[in-house]
């Protein structure tokens, strides 16, 4: 069993910068858990963005502009959004996979955060 819990959405103008964190707990909730963010704009599809175990891999959007890192000392993953732009705004979810298949497919993640609304200004 897995717990997450996201924090450090907002509100920021285009070009601007956020921090985002997913704090895990649950006796599944090790360092060898692949960690990934997720996002969900109204009207689009849920789209991968980051994933972490060993390594680190990205949606192929983020060209740089996000960074993932883990501290497993704290049990937190967390997602660095530079260079901001209106169409990144979603709610933004963390997942987890126990298994640490480094997926980019949602499904194959078995626990999720109650995710958190990042919305870029113009």
């Amino acid at each position: 069993q897995v717990q997450l819990v996201e924090s450090g959405g907002g509100l920021v103008q285009a070009g601007g910068s956020l921090k985002l964190a997913c704090t895990a707990s649950g006796r599944s909730a090790t360092s060898s858990t692949t960690v990934a963010w997720f996002r969900w704009a109204p009207g689009k599809a849920r789209e991968f963005v980051a994933a972490i175990r060993w390594g680190t891999y990205y949606g192929d959007f983020v060209r740089g502009r996000f960074t993932i890192s883990r501290d497993n000392a704290k049990n937190t993953v967390y997602l660095q959004m530079d260079s901001l732009k209106p169409e990144d705004t979603a709610v933004y979810y963390c997942a987890a996979d126990p298994t640490g298949r480094n997926s980019r497919y949602g499904l194959e993640y078995d626990y999720w955060g109650q995710g958190v609304q990042v919305t870029v200004s113009s």
